[in-house]
C-alpha cells in the first residue's frame, strides 16, 4: 500500500442553483501533501474554514470554465488570501478569458495583491499536461458543454521500488547502489557482484489516479482520456427522465455517468452536480448503481481516500 496520501474533499455539489444543504461545485484533492483546488464555486472558502482545510497550502487552483457556478467563489477567495497574509505564488489554470475576468475586478477595486498571481491557460481541442513535479503530473481534459470547458486528471508518477531491508542486510552494497535499487536498475556491491533487482526490492504500490469531469454531456470519445481512472467524478445533474433537458443544456444524466465508467474502466465513480429539482439524491444511485456498482454520492464534507 502506498504511504502517499491520495484524498478528496467535497466542498460543493450542487448545479447552477446552490440549494440549503448543497453549494456550487469545488473540490480539495491532497496528492502527497500538494493541495489542489478544483473549481471555485459561491461560497467556496466559507465551505474549507467549515471543514477545516488546509487552504494556506493551496498553490494550484483549476477553474473548468467560465459558468458562475463554477468560478464565482474566486474573486472572494484570492482577496482572502490577500488579507490573511499570503506570500508564496498561486497559480491559476482556465480559460484565459478568465485572466481578464480577475484582472478587471481587480483594476476596478484597485486591489495589490501581497502575492505573485500566475495564470496557466487552458484549451479544450486536445489533452493537455498542466503541471508537474517529481510525484504528481495534472492534465486538463476537453469535455463538451454549451461553452469552452475541460475536466482534470491527476496522476501520482510511478513510485520507486521497495528495498527488502532484510535482503539487503545482508549484503555489502553503498548507498547510491540502493538508490539505483529504488529506480529500478540491477546493483553493484562492494565486491563487484551484480545483484538483480528482483532479488532485493518489491513492487510498489501502483500510481493512483482522479478523473474531474465538469459540465459535460455524454460522448464516448472521454472515455480514452480517463482509462483506467481509479477515481472519477462524472456530473449528473439529471436523472433519466430529464434526458432530452440533459441533453438540450449539454448535461449528463446519472445512467449516463455511469455508462462513461464502464467504458473508461474506472475503479469508482462519484455523482456529482445536482439540478436543485432534486431533494433526494438516492434517485441518483438507483440509476447508476445497476451500470456501475461501485458509485457514491459527491455530498458536502465526504472524504474519499484512495
Amino acid at each position: 500500500m502506498s504511504t502517499q496520501t491520495f484524498e478528496l474533499l467535497i466542498l460543493g455539489s450542487s448545479a447552477a442553483t446552490p440549494t440549503s444543504s448543497r453549494n456550487p461545485t469545488a473540490q480539495l484533492l491532497n496528492i502527497a501533501e500538494r493541495f489542489f483546488l478544483i473549481d471555485c464555486g459561491e461560497g467556496t472558502q466559507m465551505q474549507l474554514r467549515k471543514y477545516k482545510a488546509r487552504f494556506q497550502s493551496l498553490n494550484h487552483i483549476f477553474i473548468s470554465h467560465l459558468h458562475g457556478d463554477h468560478f464565482l467563489g474566486l474573486p472572494g477567495f484570492l482577496a482572502s488570501m490577500h488579507l490573511l497574509g499570503r506570500k508564496n505564488e498561486l497559480t491559476i489554470y482556465g480559460p484565459k478569458e478568465l485572466e481578464e475576468i480577475i484582472t478587471m475586478i481587480h483594476r476596478f477595486s484597485e486591489t495589490q495583491l501581497n502575492y505573485p498571481l500566475r495564470f496557466v491557460h487552458t484549451q479544450n481541442s486536445t489533452k493537455q499536461l498542466l503541471w508537474e513535479d517529481d510525484k504528481v503530473e495534472v492534465y486538463s481534459i476537453p469535455l463538451k458543454h454549451r461553452i469552452a470547458t475541460t475536466g482534470f486528471l491527476f496522476q501520482e508518477k510511478p513510485l520507486p521500488r521497495n528495498i527488502d531491508k532484510y535482503k539487503l542486510q545482508k549484503l555489502d552494497v553503498s548507498f547510491a547502489e540502493i538508490h539505483k535499487l529504488k529506480q529500478g536498475f540491477d546493483a553493484t556491491d562492494n565486491q563487484g557482484n551484480v545483484i538483480k533487482n528482483e532479488l532485493l526490492t518489491l513492487d510498489p504500490a501502483k500510481p493512483r489516479s482522479y478523473a474531474f469531469c465538469s459540465d459535460t454531456k455524454f460522448f464516448e470519445a472521454l472515455a480514452a482520456d480517463i482509462s483506467n481512472v481509479n477515481l472519477l467524478y462524472h456530473e449528473s445533474t439529471f436523472l433519466e427522465d430529464k434526458k432530452d433537458r440533459a441533453k438540450q443544456t449539454f448535461h449528463s444524466t446519472a445512467k449516463q455517468a455511469a455508462q462513461m465508467a464502464l467504458l473508461a474502466n474506472a475503479g469508482q465513480l462519484l455523482l456529482g452536480h445536482f439540478s436543485a429539482r432534486y431533494g433526494n439524491l438516492d434517485e441518483f444511485l438507483e440509476e447508476a448503481k445497476p451500470i456501475f456498482g461501485n458509485t457514491e454520492l459527491a455530498i458536502e464534507g465526504k472524504l474519499f481516500s484512495l
